[in-house]
């Protein structure tokens, strides 16, 4: 093999490396950091699941981190009055946590900001390659899905 040549498994590696270098996943969306985001829809999706508050318990859940870091987040997002803490009336010791009206403000002009990069990305590959990734990113997590679920089986039981 000639130095330049690579193996179809380094070029994979490197592809997969060069998203990790540009960082994308850790931009920030009109300000708000990528996990302050990810609590607000978290509460969005909870609202159109019919939980207009949720505990601090379910917004860890869902997210997939602690309690405490939750409550880092929320102590942000409250400063900036997009979410609002209330306790609860039967039991003192829960906090339930929604959006303000600015916050799901926010959680309209972030989707619209993702909604724009994706539209920006299928303009820039066209339609067919478009496709063709979403088929093989689905492809993708599917093996290792499965590849997690052999290698600790635990895991997705809790879910």
């Amino acid at each position: 093999m000639e130095p330049g040549d690579l193996t179809t498994e380094r070029k994979l590696l490197r592809a997969f490396m060069k998203f990790k270098r540009a960082d994308w996943h850790e931009r920030s969306v009109l300000g708000y950091k990528p996990s302050e985001i990810k609590l607000l829809f978290c509460l969005r999706f909870g609202r159109i699941e019919g939980l207009e508050e949720m505990k601090v318990s379910e917004i860890s859940r869902r997210l997939h981190v602690t309690s405490p870091t939750v409550t880092q987040l929320i102590n942000a997002l409250e400063a900036n009055g997009l979410v609002e803490r209330n306790i609860d009336s039967t039991d003192r010791r829960v906090v339930q946590v929604r959006l303000t009206e600015q916050g799901d403000e926010v959680t309209r002009k972030a989707k619209e900001v993702f909604a724009d990069s994706f539209r920006g990305l299928v303009e820039f590959l066209g339609e067919e390659d478009s496709e063709k990734l979403v088929e093989l990113l689905t492809k993708v997590f599917a093996y290792y899905n499965e590849k997690d679920m052999i290698l600790s089986p635990s895991k997705g039981s809790a879910e």
